[in-house]
């Protein structure tokens, strides 16, 4: 118990804890300034976030007021000696140990932008109407896995296959450190499976890549007007009437890079020029600090390019089931578990490799 006492101390310390409450004051007073409903967007991450750090407060301070109320039964357990007590205390501590455990992940995610929400993309890769469906199966499972923490997701883009799955789709998650907890599933994930769109039910390998950014907001990326190409076009997803007749989805190309982005989850084409400005600063920044980190690797030597042959992580069922990730060595046979958006293990044993933490990712 006294153990637990101390990781609770060096939680508190690392996380800085005791100073949420006042944080939570602070953001409460700007709520009740006059023109504070005017800009919604703000507003409302402004009232999520109050949510989330008095549910984080709250939280913290029942696994303390468990644990003192522990520490005094076992007190009591020294003078009885009661072999049901004894059994009751050990099963409370386990209880404690799972909820403190909560708490230290967020100790690994101290990297800049690991608090940020996350902007998620995923792309089918080799594999035609297999590597579709694998993509659209991806999807399926980092949807389940936002909505289990509670985040919100939206979808900003989304290209369908021609026969079944998706080309590629961009989705938007807010939530606290969503982009801490999902960074480490970008890259290659490989699909092995019977496919179902053979006729003769042979073996097939399916690829698609996962990207992840931070949202960034407070980093000024100089990117000038005239290098961007801006195109609007008919939506071609939901909204009804309203959005087939009218050209509301933006894409804008970033010239000098080639990147694009493309919004149409919006009512709006100004709306959706402004959701698709801010993924276009996230990507280029990420672009540019690759290219920095590529330099600093080949100076030292160490630079390896990154294909399609470089996957993070393999899905199999079949000829056996198993889930396989290559950088930390985690293995499961529950895939189903695994697309099911259960993904708290895997992600864990990515933010607790000592690599990882080593080159602070």
């Amino acid at each position: 118990l006294r153990e637990l006492e101390k990781r609770l101390f060096k939680i508190e310390v690392f996380l800085e804890l005791n100073k949420l409450p006042k944080k939570v004051k602070d953001l409460e007073k700007r709520t009740l300034e006059v023109n504070f409903w005017k800009d919604k967007i703000r507003a409302r991450k402004i009232n999520q976030e109050i949510s989330n750090l008095k549910e984080k407060i709250n939280s913290w301070q029942r696994i303390k007021n468990k644990l003192n109320d522990l520490i005094e039964i076992a007190k009591l357990d020294k003078i009885d000696k009661d072999v049901n007590l004894r059994k009751e205390i050990e099963k409370e501590i386990k209880e404690i140990e799972k909820e403190i455990e909560k708490f230290e992940m967020y100790t690994f995610l101290n990297a800049r932008y690991d608090k940020n929400n996350a902007i998620l993309s995923i792309y089918a890769g080799a594999g035609g109407d297999d590597a579709q469906d694998w993509a659209e199966i991806l999807l399926r499972m980092y949807l389940r896995f936002c909505k289990k923490r509670n985040w919100e997701t939206k979808i900003i883009d989304k290209s369908s296959g021609q026969k079944a799955g998706i080309k590629s789709v961009t989705i938007e998650v807010e939530g606290e450190y969503a982009y801490g907890f999902l960074k480490g599933e970008s890259g290659v994930h490989r699909l092995v499976r019977i496919s179902p769109f053979d006729a003769e039910k042979m073996r097939h390998t399916s690829f698609a890549l996962v990207q992840v950014l931070p949202e960034i907001e407070d980093v000024k990326v100089e990117i000038n007007p005239s290098d961007l190409r801006i195109d609007t076009f008919l939506a071609s997803g939901h909204g009804g009437q309203y959005i087939q007749k009218n050209k509301t989805a933006v894409r804008i190309v970033h010239l000098p890079t080639k990147i694009t982005v493309t919004c149409q989850s919006e009512r709006s084409q100004h709306q959706n020029k402004e959701r698709a400005l801010k993924i276009l600063y996230s990507k280029v920044y990420q672009y540019q600090q690759s290219k920095k980190e590529e330099e600093k690797a080949r100076l030292r030597g160490e630079f390896k390019s990154a294909s399609w042959g470089n996957q993070i992580r393999s899905y199999v069922l079949h000829p056996y089931k198993m889930v396989k990730d290559y950088r930390t060595g985690y293995e499961t046979k529950d895939v189903e578990k695994i697309l099911d958006g259960n993904l708290n293990e895997i992600i864990e044993s990515y933010l607790k490799n000592p690599i990882n933490l080593k080159q602070g990712n």
